[in-house]
């Protein structure tokens, strides 16, 4: 599914000036994740990444290619757990964020 480029800009510009905004992308991407829908988690990702560090610089903080990482996000990507954990992490560190995991028990 490619994006249109309004929304990609609407992205960047309510990052920029909502950091809030940014940190809900974040959250919604993990949560994403961690319920089985990875498809659309590494699309909001792509969109966050795009918005805040950037491919060029999340390259020098994973020490991955920004080619590997583009493919990665795609909607056809497969990034390992590993590559995901460094994305994650990367855009975490430039958000400022920390992540705070709950179990939820199930009766």
């Amino acid at each position: 599914m490619t994006l249109p480029r309004d929304f990609k800009k609407t992205v960047v510009e309510r990052v920029e000036r909502d950091p809030a905004f940014a940190k809900a992308l974040l959250d919604e991407a993990a949560s994403l994740f961690l319920s089985g829908e990875p498809d659309a988690a590494r699309l909001i990702l792509r969109e966050l990444v795009n918005a805040t560090v950037g491919f060029e610089a999340l390259a020098e903080l994973t020490n991955k290619p920004s080619k590997s990482l583009h493919r990665m996000l795609s909607h056809r990507g497969n990034p390992s757990m590993d590559n995901l954990a460094a994305i994650f992490g990367a855009v975490r560190t430039g958000l400022k964020v920390t992540f705070d995991v709950r179990v939820v028990e199930m009766t």
